[in-house]
């Protein structure tokens, strides 16, 4: 007996679900798509592909991080700091930043409903050569708490380091809470974790996969770098806990870096975002004045913690460089180890540049991630064109991130200008209102950029075609990098 012996009507009723499957994924990328070439090109797949192009659309069509990460964290609190952080706020404080970026701040705090916070002091650390020991006499000084969130902890001579200082931090009676993120940790194998657990200092995974083979784990990752001590000294940037960014003892496989410590009521910020990462992660709530200590001002600078994630606090930092772009009246610095801005970026550097703004990017020379220097050399071209300065870092794997607007405004922390960090992962960023901090990150941009080399749009579209044809297929891959 033949299958159409027992059901003789399967081609009419598989065509009727072929279209009713193609309905619904069209009806769904037409309600839900906000890029029209995006709708578009999924609704030609899924009508031009019966049945495999609506299952194509439901793989890799449907963007579930921001829904995933928002139903994650929906049950906890919002934390903040637990002292009076509003004497450090007044209204009247917003009259001391620049008029010119007065916008800036107002957009600031309407996306990250975070507030503005005067009497700060904030010091850039370059590389691990000045950064780790900072770090670590902070942790040896620690009297009543320490909490550490990283992206990468590698077990190395650097990563052993930190945990023998945490150790004693715990032996002394101090509370000690280690996060690392459940991807980063395994960029050195074996991990740092039996360690941690050999001297007791209590440690939690950030979003460990569920289920090994699965790959939806590289999303939603934690790429926040904070320390924060007693609640009154905190660091933030962009640099992992490795060996290699120790560059003035030759490593094997050197990276520079910028890290920033901080003073001052920011830290209480810095501390609630610790805070819900670690209860999300592990379901335990941090309170007290061991953690939320009441706010010293050692400092005069006006800043603004900016965290940002696929949840509720989606596409923050991305809405704050483009008001930042767009208020630029003399000169914008970039620095960003991957350099892969969204459409809207681009255009607004294009904008910026078209109107007479000085914009000038660099990137490393030597990226640590081929793909992603291929990616950004098949989109760059409309930015040379229009006049945007994009030069090469010579020397070793460059991982430093800034942005500064005008000599007034400085940009810092965890976030590239790339998709991933855009979209989906956690970051945490600071900006500052402060001509002192932003003068000091110029001049350190300046000295980069002194003898970087200018990448020039000729050169690019002269590249062998292999060379072109292999950066545009890595430019497909874009919105996952």
């Amino acid at each position: 007996m033949s299958f159409q012996d027992l059901l003789p009507g399967w081609p009419v009723i598989a065509g009727l679900l072929s279209v009713a499957l193609a309905l619904i994924a069209s009806g769904h990328a037409i309600l839900n798509k906000s890029d029209h070439r995006a709708t578009v090109g999924w609704v030609g797949v899924i009508w031009l592909a019966p049945v495999l192009g609506s299952l194509l659309y439901l793989l890799f069509g449907i963007n579930r991080i921001r829904r995933r990460a928002s139903s994650l964290r929906e049950p906890l609190n919002r934390v903040q700091g637990e002292s009076d952080l509003g004497a450090y706020s007044p209204e009247a404080l917003e009259s001391f930043v620049p008029e010119a970026l007065q916008p800036l701040s107002r957009l600031s705090s309407q996306v990250a409903l975070q507030p503005l916070l005067g009497g700060n002091a904030v010091s850039a650390l370059v590389n691990g050569d000045e950064a780790y020991p900072a770090m670590l006499a902070a942790i040896e000084g620690a009297q009543h708490s320490i909490g550490l969130s990283t992206y990468i902890f590698n077990r190395d001579r650097v990563g052993r380091r930190f945990v023998d200082a945490l150790a004693r931090a715990v032996d002394r009676g101090v509370e000690v809470r280690v996060l690392v993120d459940a991807v980063g940790l395994r960029y050195s194998l074996p991990t740092i974790e039996g360690l941690l657990r050999r001297e007791r200092i209590p440690f939690a995974r950030f979003m460990p996969p569920r289920w090994p083979w699965t790959l939806p784990f590289v999303n939603l990752r934690n790429h926040r770098k904070l320390l924060v001590v007693d609640g009154a000294t905190g660091f933030v940037g962009g640099m992992n806990i490795a060996e290699g960014n120790c560059v003035a003892e030759n490593p094997a496989h050197a990276v520079r870096d910028l890290h920033f410590r901080v003073e001052g009521p920011l830290v209480s910020e810095l501390q609630a975002v610790f805070v819900e990462d670690w209860q999300f992660s592990c379901g335990e709530s941090l309170s007290g004045s061991d953690w939320f200590p009441a706010p010293e001002t050692p400092g005069a600078v006006l800043g603004r913690v900016i965290a940002d994630g696929p949840d509720e606090r989606y596409d923050t930092i991305r809405q704050v460089m483009l008001g930042a772009v767009s208020l630029a009246r003399f000169h914008i610095r970039i620095q960003t180890p991957y350099f892969l801005p969204d459409k809207s970026l681009a255009d607004s550097l294009i904008t910026a540049a078209l109107r007479g703004v000085v914009v000038d990017v660099i990137v490393p020379e030597q990226n640590n991630l081929p793909f992603v220097d291929w990616a950004m050399q098949a989109q760059i071209a409309p930015l040379l064109r229009r006049g945007v300065r994009i030069s090469r870092a010579p020397g070793v794997f460059d991982h430093s991130k800034l942005m500064t607007v005008d000599g007034q405004w400085a940009f810092v922390g965890s976030a590239n200008w790339d998709p991933r960090s855009l979209s989906l992962n956690f970051e945490c960023n600071l900006e500052c209102y402060d001509a002192w901090t932003t003068s000091e990150l110029e001049r350190f941009f300046d000295h980069r950029l002194w003898t970087a080399r200018s990448i020039e749009a000729q050169a690019l579209q002269t590249l062998p075609w292999l060379k072109r044809l292999r950066n545009g297929l890595a430019r497909l891959l874009t919105p996952y990098m």
